[in-house]
């Protein structure tokens, strides 16, 4: 067998070089695309958590809302972000049990 010149040897290890960053590549978009999905998913159940409290489908009006109270509860004291960082989540009438 013949021995490969250096620019072929160069050539391989460049071609094997873009293969790698193409699989890069496309792992950081699956991984991208999870992330986004389970963005998704969390939002969506926040908004029908927003929507069981409420008792009632949601309104674009009251996205403003929304967004107003919890910005007067942060200007109040960061009663929200308190609430949200609680080591243990307070069970206020828990619906499940």
């Amino acid at each position: 067998m013949a021995q490969r010149t250096y620019d072929e040897r160069i050539a391989e290890l460049q071609k094997k070089r873009d293969q790698l960053k193409e699989q890069e590549k496309a792992l950081i978009k699956r991984q991208n695309a999870e992330e986004r999905k389970k963005r998704t998913r969390r939002l969506i159940e926040l908004g029908g958590i927003v929507e069981s409290v409420l008792g009632r489908p949601t309104v674009d009006e009251d996205k403003i809302r929304f967004l107003n109270f919890l910005k007067k509860q942060e200007n109040n004291g960061k009663f929200f972000t308190k609430a949200m960082n609680e080591k243990e989540p307070k069970n206020e009438n828990n619906a499940e049990g």
